[in-house]
């Protein structure tokens, strides 16, 4: 029994976070976001509207302790009003709920005078984006009849991406990508994770979507990019702000942003590349 502990402790310290809850926390939003598109998928709208007020209070905490003072209600406001946006009006809903949004948070700026006024601009602007816009996407992915197989689609690529990165790098992972960013993503994790997803893309499309596997690939292949960068970028940010994690909601990952970082930036990609196929089916060029 302690030679199992032992293992999986020192599984933990490599992984940098407790596995085993970790998986459990996956699984249960697997089936939460599966049984939602199954039955009403505005409820997953909703779900993800909930997500990006979580989100966006763990970016206004971490900001806080760097003396950068951001308004939780504006912003889970604005996020409300993007989802539904994104749910009602579709990427155009959501593109102009974002230009509503950011000038209107910029202007409870203005009593507080021109001290700092950029610095605090830009962090309403990167949360903005980074969050309700990004996650928004989600929702795009989800509005469509067929949203139930998109977003499980996504799913499987967005798990395959995380899974295998963290099996390869651990079994020969050698070259750190980014070593002052994150020192526990390699380029052999990374490697790994471009090979099954790209695989599982082909696999998933063919079956799920009924789309061509060659597409599939391609689509495997942006969001292991596109994942692997929003990895990177949420490391930077905690670097920045000399925090580990962004929260502790969710027990083995940390806060909500810190399980979503990779989807908010691969869920755009995705979301692009489907909508291509779409178009070039209907003009008949697929």
């Amino acid at each position: 029994m302690s030679d199992l502990h032992a293992i999986n402790d020192a599984i933990n310290k490599r992984a940098g976070r407790k596995l085993l809850p970790s998986i459990g926390v996956s699984a249960g939003l697997i089936i939460i976001v599966w049984s939602a598109l199954a039955t009403y998928r505005v409820i997953f709208a909703a779900i993800v509207a909930l997500a990006m007020v979580l989100g966006v209070r763990e970016m206004v905490s971490a900001l806080k302790q760097v003396s950068i003072e951001l308004s939780f209600p504006a912003l889970s406001l604005a996020s409300i009003g993007m989802a539904s946006a994104a749910w009602f009006a579709g990427v155009n809903g959501l593109a102009v709920a974002t230009a509503i949004a950011l000038p209107w948070l910029l202007v409870l700026l203005l009593p507080k005078g021109p001290e700092n006024f950029i610095r605090n601009a830009s962090a309403y602007a990167l949360t903005l984006i980074y969050i309700p816009f990004l996650a928004g996407f989600l929702i795009l992915l989800a509005r469509p009849h067929n949203g139930l197989e998109r977003v499980m689609t996504f799913v499987v690529l967005i798990a395959c991406n995380d899974t295998f990165a963290y099996l390869t790098g651990l079994a020969i992972g050698k070259h750190t990508m980014a070593p002052k960013i994150s020192p526990k993503k390699t380029w052999e994790g990374f490697m790994g994770s471009l090979v099954f997803t790209t695989v599982a893309g082909a696999l998933a499309f063919n079956y799920i979507l009924n789309a061509e596997m060659w597409i599939g690939a391609l689509a495997g292949l942006l969001v292991v990019i596109s994942g692997t960068s929003g990895d990177l970028i949420e490391s930077a940010i905690k670097r920045d702000l000399a925090i580990k994690d962004m929260g502790d909601l969710l027990p083995g990952h940390g806060g909500v942003l810190d399980r979503i970082d990779s989807i908010l930036y691969a869920a755009p990609a995705l979301w692009l590349a489907l909508e291509l196929v779409r178009h070039a089916q209907e003009s008949g060029l697929l």
